[in-house]
């Protein structure tokens, strides 16, 4: 007798593909800041508002995103969010001016994205795991490396040969495609497919369904968070964990490289595999979440990326250099590695029923970190002509971060339940 493959498995493949999918959106702004610059005569730090403002925004909408996902259920909020981003990214082929790469790749682009990314992650995990919980979040996690590890070299090679048009269109398509596969494959919850999460006791009881409305949920449990002091040393971790990875190295890595003469198929290869290297970091992240204590790992996280940013400014070459090759292995072990323990350490705030609404807000506070840095990177470049204070800056956060994550207090218990 054959054994059935769990529901939960297909789900989490499911999102897994999803988040590959809409990886591309993420990856794009990289590719395009310097055909841009050439296309448009448009400064660095111009187009970096656009990209400031798509990360703010893909953090801002994550708790409201969640709230969603509670009271509507995650495939309509997903459905919705990866139309939404198909369209905008189509529609950027016809810009002409700054403010319209604001209002599609950075508003439009930027709500739709945050309404997935990594709280959709979150939602399948706590929905449908018990058992092995952080390893899914790491793999679920480590999909937007998987993705980045897909379109980088292609959307680069895209932008020089065909165009920066290309780049848009493709991003779309790939969003486009994945609506009816999440509307025909996808089960909203265990009970919907018959069964209990994985690893579920036989007493487990499905939690009653949140009907309340979805912004005052959002709002409530940001108040009710502020008041724990666990809340803040999340948040916190989380601003500069953004800041330090999409916001600064996601963002500005390639033009970086190419102000050293390296070509951007090559430097779009390289961030590609940082992707590569993070998809092991983050499954052995979320291995590691299950077993040791979370704080612990955030420490050296943030201890091992700061020191790794010190050292960045003296290795990038025009060529592919080995120490390049050693820092991206190494930060790419520690991309989001991150995000494992704080996801499960979100569960000690406002207790298990919140946790993803309150990762949400932790995320949030990830994206404005990732927001300052895109256009403070950028600014940066424009006024001292290179990223060498940016790089700083955020390695010497990284330390001090490091520090702040072992004054987080909780019961075991509460993450494991």
């Amino acid at each position: 007798m054959t054994k059935r493959i769990h529901p939960a498995w297909v789900v989490a493949g499911i999102t897994f593909l999803t988040l590959i999918a809409s990886a591309g959106t993420r990856s794009a702004p990289s590719v395009l800041i310097v055909p841009l610059e050439e296309s448009f005569g448009w400064g660095r730090d111009e187009i970096s508002f656009a990209i400031a403002v798509n990360v703010l925004l893909f953090g801002l909408v994550a708790p409201f995103a969640a709230a969603l996902m509670e009271r509507f259920g995650i495939k309509k909020v997903v459905m919705t969010a990866l139309s939404v981003v198909g369209t905008g990214s189509a529609l950027t082929i016809f810009i002409q001016k700054p403010w319209q790469l604001v209002a599609l790749w950075g508003v439009v682009v930027g709500v739709g994205t945050g309404s997935m990314a990594l709280v959709f992650a979150a939602s399948i995990a706590n929905r449908w795991f018990i058992k092995n919980r952080g390893l899914v979040i790491g793999g679920l996690t480590a999909a937007t490396a998987t993705g980045q590890l897909i379109f980088l070299p292609g959307l680069s090679t895209l932008a020089i040969n065909i165009g920066w048009q290309s780049v848009s269109i493709a991003v779309s398509l790939s969003c486009f495609v994945m609506v009816p596969i999440i509307g025909l494959f996808m089960y909203e919850r265990p009970s919907s497919a018959g069964v209990t999460p994985y690893g579920a006791p036989f007493d487990w009881v499905e939690p009653i369904q949140n009907k309340q409305n979805a912004g005052r949920v959002a709002i409530d449990s940001l108040k009710q968070a502020l008041k724990v002091r666990n809340f803040w040393y999340l948040a916190g971790s989380f601003f500069v964990c953004g800041l330090s990875t999409n916001g600064l190295i996601g963002t500005h890595f390639i033009p970086a490289a190419h102000d050293h003469g390296m070509m951007e198929v090559a430097a779009a290869s390289l961030l590609a595999l940082v992707g590569v290297f993070d998809v092991i970091g983050t499954l052995f992240s979320g291995w590691l979440t299950d077993r040791i204590d979370p704080k612990k790992l955030l420490f050296f996280y943030y201890l091992l990326r700061g020191v790794s940013l010190f050292l960045l400014p003296s290795i990038l070459f025009s060529t592919i250099h080995p120490s390049t090759l050693v820092f991206v292995i190494f930060y790419g072990l520690d991309w989001v590695a991150t995000v494992p323990p704080t996801i499960l350490l979100c569960r000690t705030v406002l207790g298990p029923e919140r946790a993803t609404v309150v990762y949400g807000w932790v995320f949030a506070a990830h994206q404005i970190g990732g927001s300052i840095a895109a256009l403070g990177a950028g600014i940066a470049r424009v006024k001292f002509g290179d990223y060498s204070l940016a790089f700083y800056t955020s390695g010497l956060l990284c330390v001090i971060t490091a520090m702040a994550v072992l004054k987080i207090n909780y019961k075991k218990e509460v993450i494991s339940s």
